[in-house]
């Protein structure tokens, strides 16, 4: 059973609920072959190490979130208000989790990020691109809504850096405090952030 088809996705689908609740570090591997129902001989025919499931975690988390921010971001609409869309997706993404299992699970590659970053390199570069590719995604928004003299930056990729952090440390406040209500002034901030004129109603 261990090596059918869908045996990988059964593990990865547990070990990303699993880092998700508690981390990476406290899971051993028999409790993650326990959770996905496999034997514990077919992890290591897909993954050679824990390590290596960790990444392959971490690329498929990625490749769902980059969709539905690809979706967000390149929609159609003023770019000010596509960028209070992805902080409300975010918002709501929380909230559901927090119904869900009782508690706000923050941002899986912000959680590894201080977890693993100075224990693990690959994991280390994986999340350093990955947090890149998030920038470079928020830099377009915020470079049209300049063309268009919506905002005033120094530097768009260096704003949308900002803007990047900035969500990602609210969302770890969210998962400290255990409330989404947190977020409620990253929009405004971020308004601050970007000089933006005027001030972009709420998203529908």
């Amino acid at each position: 059973m261990g090596r059918t088809s869908d045996a990988r996705k059964k593990i990865l689908d547990a070990a990303q609920s699993l880092i998700e609740l508690r981390g990476y570090s406290a899971l051993g591997v028999a409790e993650i072959c326990k959770a996905a129902g496999v034997p514990k001989g077919s992890f290591y025919y897909f993954f050679e190490s824990k390590e290596a499931l960790a990444l392959a975690v971490l690329d498929e988390h990625w490749q769902t979130q980059r969709g539905d921010w690809t979706r967000v971001l390149q929609a159609d609409g003023e770019p000010l208000s596509r960028l209070r869309m992805l902080f409300e997706e975010t918002e709501a993404g929380l909230r559901a989790g927090q119904q869900s299992c009782g508690t706000v699970s923050g941002c899986m590659l912000g959680n590894l990020t201080l977890e693993l970053s100075n224990q693990t390199e690959a994991i280390r570069e994986r999340l350093q691109r990955i947090f890149d590719a998030q920038v470079e995604m928020v830099e377009k928004v915020v470079s049209e809504a300049q063309e268009r003299g919506e905002v005033t930056v120094a530097d768009a990729g260096e704003a949308a850096r900002s803007i990047v952090a900035q969500l990602e440390g609210q969302v770890m406040f969210a998962k400290l405090y255990n409330t989404t209500s947190t977020l409620d002034g990253l929009w405004g901030n971020c308004l601050a952030l970007l000089n933006a004129r005027p001030a972009v109603p709420a998203a529908s």
